[in-house]
């Protein structure tokens, strides 16, 4: 498994901001970058942002979403609660 993420350093430790499926003492591999700034950017599709930039569309007014959103059946709250218990 391979991912990237955010951590802080503190009290000589780094702490993920999101939680990680690993087992106790699992020993891992780190690249670390002082910037998340520059590893984000890395990440950045910059030719797929530049083609959005170039269209020629006026972006949604906030009634718009809100309709669309009212369209969606259940709810997001519920489901992301439904995932967090899922996971323990």
């Amino acid at each position: 498994m391979i991912r990237t993420l955010a951590a802080v350093y503190e009290n000589g430790v780094l702490r993920p901001l999101e939680p990680v499926d690993l087992k106790e003492s699992h020993r891992v591999a780190l690249t670390i970058s002082d910037s998340f700034d520059e590893l984000a950017d890395a990440w950045l599709d910059h030719e797929y942002m530049a083609a959005v930039d170039a269209m020629d569309e006026a972006e949604p007014g906030l009634q718009e979403v809100r309709e669309a959103l009212a369209k969606i059946p259940g709810s997001l709250s519920n489901d992301f609660r439904a995932e967090r218990d899922s996971r323990g």
